[in-house]
């Protein structure tokens, strides 16, 4: 996919403004919230928001837009912290169209029927760094490389074994073996295309931040519907949860600088022109002072998972490539690209150097059996970005969605008005378990109903 097919598609009119400095950067696509989200009301601007976190105002789809499987979502932007709502979100319906190799000389992919031969449902949350851009183009254009990687291998998802050729070729006759004491199941395949559409929208993203100048990054975390079974796939620092009577299940794996620490590390040691001199890849358990000079300290490197001691030297004093515990962690470096989905767990100060080529980041993939679970009403999956679990455990999710659902079953939006209700836990003191925090960051909440798959329309 070319940068300028990518204008073409994305970008139509004008070309792009060249970047403007001093002053912001103009993004390579308009700011713009969800397409579903039209005729829910007008997103106010930087100026019309509140300083109150309480009076920041909730938006959902407008009652009468359904979404697929009869989703809810909602969503708030952060409290000034930046000018526009960085997070964005995308849904709809996967058409998934059978293809093989044409006979002409050209080789092109010939669609074979018109209709689609496969179809599935996707939801996507993408949470910006350094600006809304690159947020923006992942809500535009995951789903496409997602149905086209499915579309190259649909083939093997329908048949009973992924055989070794598509071509139906047995080249040798134990192919079948092979395949089958690998454990290659068509599951394996629907990972490989989330895995390959990820890499493929991380390298339109870096072209176009590129081409217009600009940086930034952003996370992402989609949940796919495909014959029986939700696969969930994340690169960040959201999360998705599956909710039920009595369990709750985490299907997502966080990235963050902790648990990248000694991929980060390693780049370091590998790259160390992209510390620029002003940071150190050592870990300390606190940021070094002028009087630990000469000192045996506790540190880790990029080859350590436990502590030892090394006697402080002046390059040690310089400000650490990783600071913080748990969530709190933040990378102060200026390592990696500043960019792309590969972004997720960098926290840029300096993004003057970038590391070539772009560091891909392969997303977390878990797969739930749908069909395999005796499902409830009030089964779902929220999926979230940061702003809501910084605030809110796993738990204190779940104790609302169960204290919710019940008694609003009639209700034909009560998944959305679930998702506004957790975003306005976010918004006091006096949360669930009384020991509230606000969170001043982006919110946005899916909730998917498990028990209604299947219904509702799409919309990017």
């Amino acid at each position: 996919m070319s940068a300028g097919w990518f204008r073409r598609r994305f970008l139509p009119g004008d070309p792009l403004p060249a970047p403007r400095t001093p002053g912001p950067r103009a993004s390579p696509v308009p700011y713009r919230r969800p397409r579903f989200l039209r005729g829910s009301g007008s997103s106010p601007g930087a100026a019309d928001a509140s300083r109150r976190p309480d009076a920041r105002p909730v938006r959902s789809p407008a009652r009468g837009r359904s979404l697929p499987w009869n989703a809810g979502y909602a969503e708030i932007i952060n409290a000034e912290k930046s000018e526009f709502n960085e997070d964005q979100a995308a849904c709809g319906k996967l058409c998934i169209r059978r293809c093989e190799f044409g006979a002409e000389d050209d080789q092109e992919w010939l669609t074979l029927c018109p209709e689609e031969f496969l179809t599935g449902h996707y939801w996507a949350l993408f949470d910006g760094h350094g600006g809304p851009a690159a947020a923006i183009l992942a809500a535009n254009t995951l789903h496409s490389c997602l149905r086209r990687q499915l579309e190259a291998v649909v083939e093997g998802l329908v048949a009973t074994q992924p055989p070794m050729h598509l071509s139906g070729r047995c080249i040798c006759p134990s192919d079948p073996q092979f395949v089958e004491e690998k454990g290659i199941r068509a599951e394996d395949l629907v990972i490989g295309a989330l895995e390959s559409a990820f890499q493929e929208c991380d390298e339109v993203i870096g072209r176009e931040l590129e081409a217009s100048s600009q940086v930034g990054g952003c996370t992402a975390l989609v949940a796919v519907s495909l014959q029986g079974k939700l696969y969930v796939a994340n690169a960040g620092d959201s999360r998705a949860i599956l909710v039920r009577r009595d369990e709750v299940r985490l299907l997502s794996s966080e990235f963050t600088p902790e648990t990248e620490r000694q991929r980060i590390q390693q780049l370091a040691f590998v790259y160390p022109e992209l510390l620029a001199g002003e940071f150190t890849r050592l870990e300390f358990p606190r940021r070094l002072k002028g009087d630990d000079l000469g000192q045996k300290v506790l540190f880790r490197d990029h080859h350590m998972s436990g502590w030892s001691y090394k006697r402080v030297e002046k390059a040690d004093l310089k400000y650490p490539l990783i600071h913080g515990q748990g969530r709190q962690a933040r990378l102060l470096g200026t390592l990696a690209v500043s960019r792309g989905l590969g972004d997720h767990q960098l926290r840029v100060l300096d993004t003057n150097i970038q590391l070539k080529p772009f560091l891909l980041s392969i997303p977390q993939v878990t797969v739930l059996d749908v069909d395999q679970l005796e499902l409830q009403e009030e089964d779902v999956i929220v999926m979230a970005t940061d702003g809501l679990w910084d605030v809110l455990s796993n738990e204190q999710v779940a104790w609302l969605v169960r204290s919710f659902l019940p008694g609003n079953r009639e209700d034909p939006h009560r998944f959305s008005e679930l998702a506004k209700m957790l975003i306005h836990s976010t918004q006091r003191k006096d949360g669930p378990t009384g020991e509230g925090q606000v969170s001043y960051d982006d919110v946005s909440v899916f909730v998917i109903p498990l028990h209604s798959q299947g219904q509702g329309s799409s919309g990017h």
